[in-house]
């Protein structure tokens, strides 16, 4: 078993593979480490190219387009390795980015995944949408991050340098110790992709474990790579994610509630999106909810079976009031308005 696998997910990626890998095969330390593309059935020049010009990263191929998670958990079942960080392909990692997680898993046996700093490639000194420095989640589900609230992100001056514990870890960049990977079922296929990461690390919560955000690693994600941020596919799968994983995680005595409460505040939302003009957005927050009620069957099960094994109550962990009210009503736009 070696140490640390680090595993790029593909799907048509060849220009991201030959902007990005010379980066990670530079900056990551070649002991104890060996470099992963598990390539989901591409329909472009990826593996080829793969093989032609990288031949020293390891290839695995799967049969079909899996999506994000279960592309994912099909690859790490191949893998035998103590840590896991599954990275995106449109990631620039830094010199040392992955020492330091390294180290957080080393001295800290109760923290269960950790994720680098996320900063925007584009725009080198802000903060990147998805994971920034750390992510929470409020208490009807809506994430957030220390760096990003909905769709404003701050400039990185260094004030979110201290490395905390946080409620998800970034899917960007997500460092996970392997056995709890597979203990806590690995990434839910259901999701194909969005909002998978935040599933698995509250799953990993419940098992008594934690996240942490380590800043002293520092990344460039290009965002977006896959699926424009107004691709209507991309608000489906975010809305209906995010019902089911309230749905699978929520303590019992707040679960309807909160459900009840959240379809709500989608409705709103895709008023919104209806009376802004994205009518393929406003559909798509509709198919979200279809899609939603006829997998609860489905969710139950999950929820009945997890929670059978692991009791642990987690809902202290949630940011106790709604970020869409404090941000959108009360104006409070950045993170160190939100937490104290």
């Amino acid at each position: 078993m070696i140490k640390t696998a680090v595993v790029i997910l593909n799907w048509n990626g060849k220009r991201f593979l030959e902007t990005f890998l010379p980066f990670l095969i530079k900056n990551t330390p070649q002991n104890n480490v060996e470099l992963y593309v598990a390539d989901n059935n591409s329909t472009d020049d990826s593996v080829h190219f793969l093989k032609q010009s990288f031949s020293q990263i390891k290839l695995i191929r799967l049969e079909k387009n899996w999506g994000f998670a279960e592309g994912y958990n099909r690859a790490l079942q191949q893998i035998d390795a103590e840590y896991f960080v599954l990275l995106n392909s449109d990631v620039e990692v830094s010199a040392g980015w992955l020492e330091p997680l390294v180290e957080m898993f080393d001295n800290n046996p109760q923290v269960g995944a950790c994720m680098p700093k996320i900063k925007d490639y584009y725009n080198r000194n802000k903060f990147e949408y998805a994971g920034a420095s750390g992510g929470f989640i409020d208490k009807y589900g809506f994430p957030f991050c220390r760096g990003r609230i909905f769709d404003t992100i701050e400039e990185d001056v260094a004030q979110y340098n201290e490395s905390i514990e946080v409620f998800w870890a970034t899917g960007a960049c997500l460092a996970i110790r392997s056995n709890l990977y597979f203990e806590a079922g690995g990434l839910d296929k259901d999701f194909f992709a969005h909002m998978e990461e935040i599933d698995l690390c509250w799953r990993l919560h419940a098992m008594n474990f934690k996240i942490s955000v380590v800043p002293t690693s520092e990344v460039f994600h290009v965002g977006g790579g896959t699926l424009a941020k107004s691709n209507p596919k991309k608000t489906m799968l975010n809305f209906r994610n995010n019902l089911a994983i309230l749905y699978k995680n929520l303590d019992s005595n707040v679960l309807f509630q909160t459900i009840f409460i959240r379809l709500i505040l989608d409705g709103i939302a895709s008023l919104k999106f209806l009376f802004s003009g994205y009518f393929n957005d406003f559909w798509a927050v509709i198919k979200a909810h279809f899609s939603f009620y006829s997998s609860i069957s489905s969710l139950r099960k999950k929820r009945r079976a997890f929670k059978s094994k692991h009791s642990t109550k987690t809902n202290h962990l949630l940011y106790p009031k709604s970020i869409v009210y404090e941000y959108f009503v009360k104006g409070k736009k950045y993170f160190s308005d939100f937490v104290k």
